[in-house]
Formats: structure tokens, sequence, C-alpha cells
């Protein structure tokens, strides 16, 4: 190929490349032949499309935002996992309660039900929860590390602290734990020969102090 001929197709190369948002390296003259032309060498395409600085914000600002959305997510499932571990703890405590109340009434004492209201709890477990601190004569909050219980020896309430309250809200003394009792349920007869007498002993249940919302 003649150097005219050459210089026709990489003008042709040229526009073409340019209608299709391409860049094209220079092409720089070979060696010469046999017959005295020269070769060009092999052509490189190069794309001249790429990440400008905006782009590369927005990148950024999505991944930042998905990462805390993620992590929003992550807390409040972990602090859903924590009111139902204290939850089991409860429900544990009110089984073990209920098997107490079952062996009082076998021995027909009912003077054991002021004892199982002032006793503390955690002492009808057959193995205490590993987040119990123990035994604290009227404390606060702060007694105890967040995600701990504890016996208040003042109240006879067990309380609970909790680790995570983003969906927490306190009862009436607005502080940032969750107080627990036992409350004896007792019902007058209803038949008409013992209306008279005291009221019989229904029930015993472990409840909170005072109403609480979690979630």
């Amino acid at each position: 190929m003649s150097e005219l001929n050459l210089d026709a197709s990489l003008k042709v190369r040229d526009s073409r490349a340019t209608d299709q948002g391409l860049k094209l390296a220079p092409v720089r003259s070979g060696r010469r032949s046999s017959d005295g032309h020269r070769t060009a060498h092999p052509l490189r395409v190069f794309n001249s499309k790429g990440f400008t600085l905006i782009e590369l914000v927005v990148v950024i600002t999505i991944i930042v935002f998905l990462m805390g959305l993620f992590m929003n997510r992550f807390l409040f499932y972990q602090e859903q996992a924590e009111k139902t571990a204290m939850e089991q703890v409860v429900g544990a405590i009110q089984s073990a309660l209920t098997m107490q109340y079952g062996e009082m009434l076998t021995r027909g004492k009912a003077s054991d039900v002021e004892a199982l209201t002032l006793d503390n709890p955690m002492n009808w477990l057959q193995k205490l929860p590993r987040n119990y601190a123990g035994e604290f004569y009227d404390p606060t909050p702060l007694a105890v590390a967040p995600g701990n219980w504890m016996f208040d020896l003042k109240s006879r309430d067990l309380i609970y602290v909790p680790s995570l309250g983003n969906y927490f809200r306190p009862g009436k003394d607005g502080r940032k734990w969750i107080r627990f009792h036992v409350v004896a349920n007792f019902t007058a007869s209803r038949l008409p020969s013992l209306q008279n007498q005291p009221a019989e002993l229904t029930g015993l249940l472990f409840e909170p102090v005072e109403p609480y919302s979690w979630f």
C-alpha cells in the first residue's frame, strides 16, 4: 500500500472513531519494507470515557448510605434479640413460680404466699443467668453494667437494665430499667355459702411493676 493510500485509510479511521467517541493513539511510522514503503504499527483504540469527580462522589455517597442503613437494621435486630433473651428469663421465672405455687397448694400452707412475694426469684432457678449481677440495696440503673439483672433488697424487685434502648420507653419513674415483682391474685368465692369468707388465692404472677414499652 502506498503512503497516499495509508493516509487515506487513517483519515477514514479517524473519522469513524470520532463518530463513536473513541480516541485513537497516534500511528508511528515503522521500518521501511523491501520495496521502500513504510509499514505502520498496529492501531490501538482507547476509550475516552471514565469516572468523573462528580460520579465518584455519587458512588461514595451511595455506599455510605447503604452502610448506614445496614448498621441501623443490625442494631434494630440486635436490640430485638436482647428483648427476647430478657423475656426468656422472665418466662423461666414464671414457670418456677408456678411450680412453687403448686407445691404450696399441696402442702396447704397459704402463709408461704408472702414469703414467695418477698423472695428473690433468681433463687427458684436451677441455673442463674450469666448476666445476673447479684443483690443490691436500693440500687440505681448505674449500679450494674447495661444488659444485666439485679435484685433490689429494699423493694424486693428483680430489675433488668437494658443494654440497647433505642426503642425502649421506661415506666413512670423515667429510669432506663424494668422492675419485676411477684403479684398474688386473690378472688372471692362465687359460692353463696363462702361469700363471707376471705378471698381465695387463685394464682401468682411475675410481672412488671410499671408498664413499659419496648418496640
